[in-house]
């Protein structure tokens, strides 16, 4: 699995968030710049379109898409 500039992801890995995100069903957003450490990629199912798991400060666990981060 590769992030928004190409680069192979590996749980583990530290990601920033480039592009603010809502949560579904809430008022949360997930702002740019937003730091995760420690991701856990997950295999993607077929009714999933996540590739990763981790924890957003200030809103929790969460499952996001690649395409959306970059390598720190």
């Amino acid at each position: 699995m590769r992030d928004a500039n190409g680069n192979e992801l590996a749980s583990g890995d530290a990601v920033c968030v480039i592009k603010d995100l809502t949560l579904k069903g809430t008022s949360l957003v997930v702002k740019a710049g937003t730091k995760e450490k420690g991701i856990r990629l997950v295999e993607r199912q077929a009714n999933a379109d996540h590739d990763f798991d981790c924890k957003i400060p200030g809103i929790g666990a969460m499952s996001l898409k690649s395409e959306f981060v970059k390598k720190l």
